[in-house]
């Protein structure tokens, strides 16, 4: 069963220099969304200075997946991406304190799941530059080296993976 990534109440978009993605902290039952006003809400911040045309649509408890086959729940997934001219942008947020790459080991298969549907899709078509990011309220920038983990997101996808919360549309 392909996926249906295109879905209108899913959809956000802005044409804002400066705007953020939110989610609900846990537990969260309500789809993730594009706020332009309140920065303290902000897990990612999108810098956008040719005012593109964004669009950001919410996955994770919006996009219908089908269940897995070993025990048929859905997949974990993502919660969002966006898209602008020929670029997609995975993004996966979090907002956890814990010590060390729990985080991003989580957020690298959600991410993961998440490509993999969106690449059976005629989407996929649609786009030349391809990208992921793991983003985290609580580490901003992620300090630690993470070559190895970066290389094989990008051998195993053909996507290039990003820890920061902050993306540059370009």
């Amino acid at each position: 069963m392909s996926i249906d990534f295109s879905v209108a109440k899913c959809q956000d978009s802005s044409r804002k220099r400066l705007f953020g993605i939110c989610d609900d902290p846990a537990p969260a039952t309500n789809r993730a969304y594009l706020d332009e006003e309140n920065g303290a809400k902000w897990i990612v911040v999108v810098q956008n200075e040719y005012e593109y045309d964004v669009l950001f649509t919410a996955i994770d408890h919006c996009i219908q997946v089908p269940p897995r086959p070993d025990n048929g729940r859905p997949s974990k997934r993502c919660d969002g991406m966006l898209s602008y001219n020929e670029t997609v942008i995975f993004v996966e947020l979090k907002e956890r304190a814990q010590f060390g790459t729990d985080w991003i080991r989580d957020a690298e298969k959600q991410l993961k799941t998440t490509i993999a549907h969106f690449e059976t899709t005629e989407l996929v078509e649609d786009f030349k530059d391809k990208k992921a990011y793991a983003a985290n309220s609580e580490h901003p920038k992620s300090k630690q080296g993470h070559l190895v983990r970066i290389e094989k997101f990008f051998e195993d996808t053909g996507y290039v993976l990003r820890l920061q919360n902050r993306i540059t549309v370009e």
